[in-house]
């Protein structure tokens, strides 16, 4: 048995659709009588909604909307394509930027021998090649909470171990049971003029 075709649902009009998701309203999507324009291809001012679309039309461009609280609402002759697309590229970058950096743990105890020492050393200096920071710490177990000078010396040595490449944010700190500091990778930093001399 074949189904009757389902009524059509009021006027639907794909394009409205489209409007609806867009981040910035643009061209016809402005319906305040005024805009303040900027930008680099128009004088600055204020202009009428139908002026300004008329000159992004002259120029083949859309009116965008960039900030529709002030009054009169900012806009801006441009690409509105080519925008979006700059924006996302944009985004994506600090999101790759801001991801590179971690914290890595490199833990040790009053009593770590030479051995165990350099072994941390040499993974920590491969962490702070890679941007991250380092987070080191002396974790006491029991009565050795006592030796606190011990456990400054051990993260004190590893900074100055460190120097080349690495940075302490601040002096060790007691935390509970652990004391801890942490090294930020050195920046290529511009040496001093006086440093040529």
């Amino acid at each position: 048995m074949a189904f009757p075709p389902r009524p059509p649902r009021g006027n639907f009009n794909p394009r409205f659709r489209k409007e609806q998701q867009q981040e910035h309203r643009t061209n016809h999507m402005i319906r305040v009588p005024q805009v303040r324009l900027v930008g680099d291809n128009v004088t600055v001012g204020v202009y009428s909604t139908q002026e300004a679309m008329k000159m992004a039309q002259e120029q083949g461009l859309d009116l965008v909307e960039i900030s529709p609280q002030a009054d009169p609402p900012v806009c801006k002759i441009i690409d509105y394509n080519k925008f979006l697309y700059e924006k996302k590229k944009k985004e994506k970058e600090m999101k790759a930027n801001s991801k590179t950096a971690e914290v890595k743990e490199i833990r040790f105890t009053p009593g770590t021998d030479d051995h165990d020492f350099d072994f941390k050393a040499r993974h920590a200096e491969s962490f702070l090649k890679e941007g991250n920071k380092v987070k080191a710490y002396v974790q006491f177990k029991g009565r050795a909470i006592m030796f606190k000078e011990r456990g400054e010396l051990v993260l004190l040595k590893f900074a100055e171990r460190l120097a080349e490449i690495g940075q302490p944010e601040g002096m060790p700190k007691l935390e509970g049971k652990r004391m801890l500091m942490i090294l930020a990778p050195k920046g290529k930093q511009k040496k001093p003029k006086d440093a040529k001399e």
